[in-house]
């Protein structure tokens, strides 16, 4: 048997006030990083679903998409887990931020905090990945495509009652 090769989908919310970024702090295997609030696709989900859950969840906002910035392939190397290789598929959304609300964040988010571009790029050993960067950069040189582009057949959202 011949294994599958799978990357991890991702989404992420970039989120700019002011020339301030919306970001998390985050225990990583790793340590101690920066990243946008960002997570996993979850089965049942659209993307669109899964970035303003993320961001709820990561933030304690809320957070209406509007754009996608851009689709992401990258791979990281984790040097705390015996070299454990995992490539993501990372979708990179803007929107508006909404309503703040009084409740935990998810686990392993230490705090948020907003921080311009020059702060990010003069810590990039902080960076969760080299996407967290990378998505900034083309929000600000204006990358938008329409959010019609993604597509979400209803079986996706089917339960199974098996």
């Amino acid at each position: 048997m011949t294994d599958v090769w799978k990357p991890s989908v991702t989404v992420a919310a970039i989120i700019e006030h002011e020339g301030r970024f919306l970001m998390i702090e985050e225990q990583a295997a790793d340590g101690l990083r920066l990243n946008q609030p960002a997570g996993h696709l979850e089965q049942g989900e659209a993307l669109t679903q899964a970035v303003v859950r993320e961001a709820l969840e990561e933030s304690a906002h809320d957070f209406t998409p509007t754009a996608l910035i851009g689709m992401y392939l990258s791979r990281n190397v984790s040097s705390k887990r015996s070299a454990v290789q995992t490539t993501y598929l990372r979708f990179a959304f803007t929107g508006t931020l909404g309503q703040r609300h009084e409740r935990a964040l998810d686990t392993g988010i230490v705090r948020t905090l907003w921080m311009t571009h020059a702060e990010l790029a003069a810590c990039p050993e902080r960076h969760r990945s080299p996407l967290v960067l990378r998505c900034i950069d083309d929000y600000l040189a204006g990358q938008r495509a329409p959010l019609s582009l993604l597509y979400t057949d209803a079986s996706i959202c089917e339960v199974d009652h098996g």
